[in-house]
């Protein structure tokens, strides 16, 4: 099963378990949210929607927050001793991709348990 949808102006195609990175939205580090604006949904049966499928949503798992790479505008009137340099990163948010929701339903899949940090060995030896 797979699904289009639309977050700050641009359209993605997401399956469950997808990695992808997106304009910054609201979230922290590890909660689930919800994509509301899905376009279509795949599967078996097909569902177009016009302009979005009622009641179907994609549930996320905000992964990390970061920032682009650089992106340089530099702009030279020859001639005129005229330089302007400006530079930008853009936002970026990381999800991880959960479910496909459809008929109103809420996530039932949860964040995934964080790792446990292993004891580094030195502390390991001298605790002995």
């Amino acid at each position: 099963m797979f699904a289009v949808i639309k977050t700050g102006g641009r359209q993605y195609r997401v399956a469950p378990d997808d990695v992808l990175e997106i304009g910054k939205i609201e979230g922290e580090v590890g909660t689930i949210v919800q994509l509301a604006e899905v376009l279509v949904v795949g599967g078996d049966t097909p569902v177009l929607g016009a302009p979005t499928v009622a009641g179907a949503s994609v549930a996320a798992e905000v992964l990390q927050h970061k920032r682009g790479p650089k992106v340089i505008a530099f702009k030279k009137r020859r001639r005129k001793n005229s330089r302007r340099k400006r530079g930008y990163r853009d936002e970026l948010t990381v999800l991880r991709v959960t479910e496909i929701l459809t008929d109103k339903k809420k996530p039932s899949v949860g964040p995934r348990p964080k790792k446990a940090k292993a004891e580094p060995k030195a502390e390991a030896a001298s605790a002995e």
